[in-house]
């Protein structure tokens, strides 16, 4: 490959007579026949060498088979005080206010006074570093809150790894927040460990609770568009889901939800059903218009229309509202399969519950009533749509274009 480089080099490089050498060499104009060039050309010939054979060293470097060894990036250290002089005279302030034996009480209300996450940080440890001082659950949960919402999740890990490392500290809400900073900062192995933390705990007070669940449901599910990912985050989901239930946790409406859309999203629409037809049977929350509309998604996504159709007039007789994502997937479905009033009814049903289409729906379905025959009615169509502000100017024109441009005679 290295000599097809230099082959490709070789004719752009004919203007003056040198060799193509695989590493930078001082050049000499002794070294070549100096008639050939006059004075004005010397530095031109020096620097054009230099220059081919600087680009073709960098090609060796990446094309050859040997280990190359560049520069790590270095880890960010986590920030101390001592990098904000102003930060310093408030935390020497914040000290000399508290009392000369403060107790967990005391360092609890200083930290409240102080919204600035080192100054907090500061104050936690310089008061572990007292005689006779013992941190409690309060100063724990307050400092994690402060340095989690200012996102020094460096310093966070700090603080709890010193909770984690005493079995007699901690609680469920202490825990929850951890938890909720750490899939905040998509921590994902962190947040697992300190939930695997509580289950072996031997206080009930600290034993995980349905808001942990839900915690690690939403964590898992979102920003993922990728299938295979969600595929994989789906097992642990289903992990955990199986333990909540094992643990005689009774899963909530959000627990449930979480799994359907969870199965859903990883294209697994049949167990996402399964779970659906056991709520209000084998558990007690019924499903809700979130459910449905997961659901219903999920069918048309995989061109089950009937069955979606029919989820949606039961959802409708008991007087809930699609999202806009779902109902986007229906007027699509029925625009596929033919039924265009069907579509159209339901781009107006959008309308009223105030829910927006998408420039894919409303082209899904404009083309396929041209392609019924009716060019002019999808053209009245779309000025309507125009007229009563469903499109903007910009959205009219491209549809416009694609009608004609698509069914033009």
């Amino acid at each position: 490959m290295i000599s097809a480089i230099r082959k490709h080099l070789a004719p752009h490089c004919t203007k003056f007579p040198f060799q193509i050498l695989p590493t930078p060499l001082p050049v000499s104009v002794s070294t070549y026949p100096v008639t050939v060039f006059k004075k004005r050309d010397i530095e031109t010939v020096r620097s054009t060498f230099y220059n081919t054979n600087l680009y073709l060293c960098t090609f060796n470097r990446y094309l050859s088979t040997k280990p190359h060894y560049g520069k790590w990036k270095k880890r960010k250290k986590p920030k101390t005080i001592k990098d904000f002089p102003n930060k310093v005279a408030e935390f020497e302030r914040a000290a000399a206010q508290l009392p000369l034996r403060f107790i967990a009480e005391d360092l609890y209300k200083m930290l409240n006074l102080h919204d600035d996450a080192l100054v907090c940080l500061e104050l936690f440890n310089y008061a572990s570093q007292q005689p006779r001082f013992r941190h409690d659950v309060s100063t724990y949960h307050l400092t994690i809150k402060k340095l989690g919402s200012a996102e020094l999740y460096e310093e966070m890990d700090g603080v709890v790894n010193q909770v984690l490392a005493v079995p007699a500290i901690g609680s469920e809400a202490l825990f929850n927040t951890v938890i909720y900073f750490y899939t905040e900062a998509r921590k994902l192995s962190k947040a697992i460990d300190v939930y695997k933390h509580m289950r072996k705990s031997m206080d009930e007070g600290c034993r995980p609770s349905i808001r942990t669940y839900n915690l690690l449901f939403t964590s898992f599910l979102s920003k993922r568009s990728n299938t295979y990912i969600n595929h994989l985050y789906m097992e642990t989901i289903r992990s955990l889901f199986k333990q909540m239930v094992n643990d005689g946790i009774e899963p909530d409406i959000f627990s449930m939800n979480s799994v359907i859309k969870g199965y859903v999203l990883s294209l697994h629409v049949n167990d996402a059903l399964r779970v659906f037809h056991q709520m209000g049977v084998v558990y007690s929350c019924h499903p809700d218009s979130h459910s449905y509309s997961y659901i219903i998604h999920g069918l048309c996504c995989q061109g089950r229309t009937n069955n979606a159709k029919e989820l949606y007039a039961e959802m409708k007789s008991k007087g809930f509202v699609l999202s806009g994502k779902a109902y986007n997937s229906l007027a699509n479905s029925f625009a596929i399969i033919g039924e265009v009033e069907e579509a159209v009814r339901l781009l107006w049903e959008m309308n009223e519950k105030r829910k927006s289409a998408d420039f894919i729906t409303y082209r899904t379905v404009l083309v396929e009533i041209c392609r019924q025959g009716k060019i002019g009615e999808a053209i009245r169509l779309l000025k309507e749509f125009q007229e009563k502000d469903l499109v903007d100017g910009f959205t009219y024109n491209k549809l416009l274009y694609v009608i004609e441009d698509e069914f033009a005679e």
